[in-house]
């Protein structure tokens, strides 16, 4: 390959490449779609103070404020003004597994793309966005910000950040931890990972979502669900390290592997049930507008029950 060639192959990996080509192949197709409407997707919650008065359906019981409740003997609610332009933040998993993947379409390769056309869509409108980049040893926090040069950022250093060596298992409960600590306004958290962790994450997931509006995107590969039937093959757990030689070609071996991938599939569904955390499915194979639009769908569900006061 000529060093011309080297150069433009390096150059379709710059920010303003990957930015470029997700406007042209993504934000046009989803402006065409939604033709501008993005208020409805994108409000904000609001946090300025408007009345006091008593609770009546279907408002909120998370606005609730019980020192008064307790004084009246009835419940009364604080109201707010919808505040236009909110915080988003981006809470990501970049360990080891999320490396997996065909080798054009990996899962780290899905969670750019999807972050950075969710981090346009919001900053166009006027409204802010970071993130909290986490890799096993690592922290990095990115305060919010609005505008194009704020996209970049994000997109610079999710491609910087390197994944630690595989070792040890992810534990996404520091992750959570640290939105939870340094996240103070109110804002939609997008929490995207592939949940391949240790347990005990969902306690801090729970807390994190009472005070954010929390969705979790979880990254798959079909090829964690069903195995090809390719032989023999020496198989390497990417978060720990520990590699397996495995014969493909059985059938029951092939059986018992996609029965496992269901069950831990149905494991997590439930975690995000019980705590209350909506949960967007996003396929290394997932035409990205789509999910996108399946998002948009899920948050005016997500409106409408809490207008009902469901």
């Amino acid at each position: 390959m000529s060093t011309q060639a080297l150069v433009q192959s390096s150059d379709r990996t710059t920010p303003d490449r990957v930015l470029h080509r997700l406007e042209w192949q993504v934000l046009r197709r989803l402006d065409g779609i939604l033709q501008g409407d993005y208020h409805s997707l994108f409000m904000g919650g609001g946090l300025d103070f408007a009345e006091l008065r008593e609770y009546q359906p279907p408002d909120d019981i998370r606005h609730i404020d019980w020192n008064v409740t307790a004084r009246m003997d009835s419940p009364f609610v604080r109201k707010f003004l919808e505040d236009r332009e909110i915080n988003a933040w981006f809470l990501l998993d970049l360990s080891p597994s999320m490396a997996f993947g065909a080798l054009e379409r990996r899962k780290e390769s899905v969670l750019l793309d999807f972050v950075a056309v969710l981090a346009r869509l919001l900053t166009r409108n006027g409204n802010r966005v970071g993130a909290v980049l986490f890799d096993n040893d690592a922290v990095v926090t990115i305060p919010p910000k609005g505008g194009r040069l704020q996209v970049l950022r994000l997109i610079n250093d999710i491609q910087r950040q390197q994944s630690s060596p595989a070792g040890t298992m992810t534990d996404l409960t520091q992750l959570l931890e640290t939105a939870f600590n340094c996240i103070s306004r109110r804002s939609l958290v997008f929490l995207v990972s592939d949940f391949i962790c240790m347990p005990g994450w969902d306690r801090a997931m729970d807390q994190l979502n009472r005070r954010h509006e929390l969705l979790a995107v979880r990254l798959w590969d079909p090829r964690e669900l069903d195995l090809p039937d390719v032989g023999v093959v020496l198989v390497e757990d990417s978060e720990t390290g520990a590699q397996l030689s495995v014969d493909t070609s059985d059938r029951g071996f092939r059986r018992r592997f996609h029965e496992a991938s269901r069950q831990r599939e149905m494991e997590l569904e439930q975690t995000f049930k019980r705590a209350g955390v909506h949960e967007l499915p996003l396929s290394t194979e997932d035409d990205l507008v789509l999910a996108i639009m399946r998002f948009a769908s899920l948050r005016r569900r997500t409106r409408l029950r809490q207008w009902q006061g469901v």
